[in-house]
């Protein structure tokens, strides 16, 4: 391989566990001058030589809603090829809120298949991302209950307490990491980043040979450090780091590998009307459904979506009705639902959305919640997407790419439960770009 080919190889990559955290990391990039492209799956020959040059590439999972042996497997596939793509860095993108556990979308397991592919030494894990309200000091973990709101340590926050798969009822992050497998973690605390010796901390932490160190974010002037620690040690092989999209903050914000800056093209907003997916179980998701006035609401029963075909084909044909003369929201009571069905109520809506816009050309699709988000994106024919605006903090516009004319060029908003203020929804309608 010459040197001008290695340069167009990416150096930095990201796995996201769920589609809405995997679209943030690409705002992340993009919003700094990186030539960024998030692939919903691995890219063929064609799509990656179509995407052109890149500094980072993502792919996009749905890890956060698998058992262990069943992400072991689909990140061992992405690893590998992630490694033999010449990627340095990689970047294992979990929810801000570390909310995981032993038997879904375990954490632990997630590092044990990749680092065989990044087997540096220094496995970073960033615990807090301030611009959303997370951080953690002394490896314990909080979080602002919505945007700009009361901030609670994570095991009691009103939310993800009692979060319905996967409830954090453990604050300190090493602990509850702990019960994934991460057995052995170091801690630098937050105090460490105002001393010379912090390199040197680090240093006698890889001592003991941990099976990672947990890196402490108080503050947005925290990542820059932690960007040059973790770049500074890549000279020892390619590396693994965990945590929110604050991993690509640090590596930013310490200059790693930056490009010129790049024009992001921004096509304009396409005619019609905006199809809204709502599946989260969140209040704060729940609470901007209420306040939505923008929309034709149309309700779902998520048993009858699952058994009963006939059932989305009714939605479907009420959906193109009323989009032929406004905007739509379709509104998932999974609640209803016993928790072991919900990833079936995710691929049901996704069946749903697909027949939908197999019929009709919408201006702009705005999908809320993380498994609804992966699954029913799953289901369309969507290559990858690329940056497009900014929207709100953790939920950017994104342009998708697709050999279908009626997606290509399509803006797509993925939002996460705890992600927007409570007019989210009406925003999204109204917003030109």
């Amino acid at each position: 391989m010459t040197a001008a080919a290695r340069q167009e190889r990416p150096r930095y990559g990201w796995y996201g566990d769920d589609l809405t955290g995997a679209s943030d990391t690409l705002a992340t990039w993009a919003e700094r001058g990186y030539r960024a492209l998030l692939f919903l799956r691995e890219p063929t020959a064609a799509q990656l030589a179509a995407a052109g040059p890149l500094d980072v590439i993502g792919l996009a999972g749905a890890t956060r809603s698998m058992s262990p042996a069943a992400a072991a497997a689909e990140l061992d596939r992405a690893g590998r090829w992630l490694a033999a793509l010449g990627v340095q860095l990689l970047h294992y993108k979990c929810c801000s809120t570390f909310d995981s556990a032993l038997h879904v979308g375990s954490i632990g397991a997630a590092v044990t298949a990749l680092r065989r592919h990044f087997p540096n030494a220094f496995v970073p894990i960033v615990g807090g991302q301030p611009n959303l309200g997370r951080y953690c000091l002394f490896g314990t973990l909080f979080a602002a209950a919505r945007s700009g709101g009361v901030v609670h340590r994570i095991d009691r926050h009103p939310t993800m307490s009692i979060h319905p798969v996967t409830p954090m009822r453990e604050a300190d992050l090493r602990r509850h990491l702990a019960a994934q497998g991460l057995e052995r973690i170091e801690l630098i605390d937050y105090r460490s980043y105002e001393t010379v010796q912090v390199d040197g901390i680090l240093d006698a932490c890889l001592q003991s040979r941990p099976d990672a160190v947990l890196l402490d974010v108080a503050r947005e002037s925290d990542l820059q450090i932690i960007g040059h620690l973790i770049e500074d040690r890549l000279s020892n092989g390619p590396m693994l780091a965990v945590g929110p999209s604050s991993v690509a903050q640090a590596l930013a914000a310490a200059g790693a590998g930056r490009t010129d800056a790049v024009g992001v093209s921004r096509p304009r907003r396409r005619d019609g009307a905006v199809l809204a997916l709502v599946g989260s179980l969140s209040p704060v998701t729940r609470a901007q459904v209420d306040a939505a006035s923008s929309y034709h609401r149309i309700d779902l029963d998520p048993a009858r979506l699952v058994a009963d075909p006939g059932y989305g084909q009714q939605i479907c044909q009420r959906a193109l009705a009323h989009l032929a003369s406004g905007h739509v929201m379709l509104v998932t009571d999974a609640a209803r639902e016993e928790r072991t069905r919900m990833n079936h109520v995710a691929v049901g809506t996704g069946q749903l959305l697909r027949a939908v816009l197999s019929e009709t050309r919408v201006a702009r699709l705005v999908v809320a919640g993380g498994d609804t988000s992966s699954h029913a994106v799953a289901a369309l024919d969507i290559s990858g997407l690329s940056y497009w605006s900014s929207f709100v903090p953790g939920a950017p516009l994104c342009r998708v790419h697709s050999d279908t004319p009626g997606l290509d060029g399509l803006g797509i908003i993925l939002k996460g439960g705890q992600m927007g203020p409570v007019d989210v929804f009406d925003e999204a309608a109204s917003c030109s770009e």
